[in-house]
């Protein structure tokens, strides 16, 4: 996934990868169980979304935590898309102080919102994201306030995805498509395009 990156980013998200770990162990950025295998299961994890977004010029990451995919999405856009905006909404204010320093530290085109989703205006995303946040029904109701009409939506999922798929059926009907994921075996990331209120 690394593949056509220039050396330079790859520094970067090495770089990151580390301050991950460092700042980890003061606020909770990521699990325990996921530290040692930090690469593969979240920096490459972010990495597939980028290549599913597309060229949309202002990415959205909901509940970014320690930044991902957020900040992994901003790292790659400053080399491929370098227009692009991403706004990544937090409501820890601790973990926004580290986005905040790492979009500093790399000179990206970041913005931070340090809130609860619901309570941020319309974003009007052309790509939106969240990872590991919470149920498809409720990222739908986040998806229809915050994200354009032509926009999508990416969201990372594993093994009950179907039954989640199934219990959002029953308040929208939405456009979607399911990818396999690069980095999981029973991952998968679910695309949601056209979305209305049934």
């Amino acid at each position: 996934m690394l593949d056509d990156v220039s050396r330079e980013t790859q520094l970067v998200l090495e770089d990151f990868t580390a301050s991950l770990l460092k700042w980890t162990q003061k606020i909770n950025l990521i699990g325990k169980a996921s530290e040692e295998d930090v690469w593969q299961r979240h920096i490459l994890d972010s990495l597939q979304l980028y290549a599913l977004g597309g060229e949309g010029p202002h990415w959205v990451d909901l509940g970014s935590g320690g930044g991902l995919p957020g900040l992994v999405i901003a790292i790659l856009s400053k080399e491929k898309h370098e227009c692009r905006k991403v706004t990544m909404v937090e409501s820890d204010q601790r973990k926004c102080a580290f986005l905040r320093e790492m979009a500093n530290r790399y000179k990206l085109r970041v913005q931070v919102l340090n809130a609860r989703i619901g309570a941020v205006p319309p974003l009007e995303a052309d790509i939106l994201s969240a990872r590991a946040l919470t149920a498809l029904p409720t990222l739908l109701e986040y998806t229809h306030l915050h994200r354009s009409t032509s926009g999508i939506a990416l969201f990372p999922k594993g093994a009950k995805h179907l039954e989640e798929i199934a219990e959002a059926q029953k308040k929208w009907q939405f456009e979607h498509v399911v990818h396999p994921s690069r980095t999981a075996s029973e991952g998968v990331i679910v695309e949601v395009g056209k979305l209305s209120h049934v």
